[in-house]
């Protein structure tokens, strides 16, 4: 049973852990150095302060997944749209984690007010975020082709979307 629940600082050593191996050996990041988990900390509150929801998703009691929505960009006007990151375990992966992680996340961005959610997946060869995010209901939004090199090859980024709450159909 997948259990979900929101990020605590005890959380962290695991989030990192995760992270890494994400970053070394996965195209879902563009970061090319793990960060270490003082870094990870520094992100996790900035997060947490921002009122921005921060989970993580446990089996048998260990920590499997992480997912948050953070700012999709700085300027003020784009305060009601948030950008999603979900990382899971490569033991964990296609047990339903991410989609969990997903629905919650989504649940808890429209509770705190935002309107639109972007996934910024990197890779458009990463044909299981693709598949998860439709499933929640994303749609196809972009796709910036060889933005980003890693691993020795250009990997394009797909930008997808799905409206929070009311959307855009009313003001905040």
């Amino acid at each position: 049973m997948i259990r979900v629940r929101s990020a605590i600082l005890a959380d962290l050593a695991a989030i990192t852990e995760i992270y890494d191996h994400a970053v070394r050996y996965g195209t879902a990041s563009f970061e090319t150095e793990p960060p270490d988990e003082a870094e990870m900390t520094r992100r996790y509150r900035t997060l947490a302060e921002g009122n921005f929801p921060y989970l993580v998703a446990e089996l048998g009691g260990t920590v499997v997944g992480y997912a948050y929505a953070g700012p999709y960009r700085t300027r003020p006007a784009y305060r009601y749209t948030v950008e999603d990151s979900i990382y899971v375990s490569p033991a964990a992966q296609g047990r339903g984690v991410g989609r969990a992680l997903l629905e919650e996340l989504i649940d808890q961005s429209a509770a705190r007010g935002f309107r639109q959610m972007i996934a910024v997946i990197g890779d458009s060869a990463q044909t299981a975020s693709l598949a998860l995010h439709r499933a929640a209901g994303f749609y196809y939004a972009g796709n910036l082709q060889n933005v980003g090199f890693k691993f020795g090859r250009w990997l394009d980024t797909v930008l997808m979307q799905r409206p929070l709450g009311p959307g855009a159909q009313l003001p905040p």
